[in-house]
């Protein structure tokens, strides 16, 4: 499965010819409003940052290659009181996992933990304010279990919104070798060695 991150939180899954698009914004800082085209659209929550569709053009014809999970979590840890409700999903074709998280405001369940299964990969929000910190967000993603880890929503310099932390604020819970860097896509497979995949924003 192969994943681009056109930034913010929003990625493209690919498998089998098939665009799915996760998450497409507007409105964050550094970054011109999501423009593409894709097969289907995903989006985690209903906030302006991750379910503007108003410029995704929709194709079709294309069979959808993923099966979808879904894990229904908060975007707070108040039970949804200050920012309503998240939605994680698991996308797995051809026998690869990966799991994007939205805008998870707190730690999994046991019960979600359980929900959500086994994944090759997660795209995880770091930057708290909105979402879990880069401490919980280690520690979720050590729940999980996943090789591979895809740090998303924080601030990089003028990109992102300015109360969020920054990647290094996460990367840096790390071993310096565990961190990977990826221009363009990351093609994620079975077995890959653990690892931070830091990605570049495909503009």
């Amino acid at each position: 499965m192969n994943i681009t991150w056109l930034g913010h939180s929003c990625f493209i899954l690919e498998a089998e010819g098939f665009r799915a698009l996760l998450d497409p914004y507007s409105e964050v800082p550094g970054l011109p409003d999501i423009e593409t085209e894709a097969d289907a659209v995903y989006c985690s929550h209903d906030h302006f940052d991750h379910a503007y569709t108003e410029k995704v053009r929709l194709t079709s014809g294309k069979p959808n290659p993923f099966s979808v999970t879904e894990v229904r979590t908060f975007h707070d840890d108040k039970g949804g009181s200050l920012r309503g409700t998240n939605v994680i999903r698991k996308f797995t074709a051809g026998g690869v996992s990966v799991a994007h998280f939205g805008d998870l405001g707190h730690p999994l369940s046991p019960e979600q933990l359980k929900e959500l299964g086994s994944c090759d990969a997660i795209l995880i929000p770091v930057g708290g304010f909105y979402t879990i910190d880069a401490g919980t967000a280690k520690a979720v993603a050590d729940a999980v279990g996943a090789p591979v880890v895809v740090p998303m929503h924080y601030r990089n310099g003028p990109v992102g919104f300015d109360v969020l932390s920054t990647l290094e604020d996460f990367t840096g819970l790390y071993p310096a070798e565990r961190v990977k860097r990826y221009g363009g896509t990351l093609t994620v497979e079975k077995g890959m060695a653990p690892q931070v995949a830091v990605m570049t924003i495909v503009k």
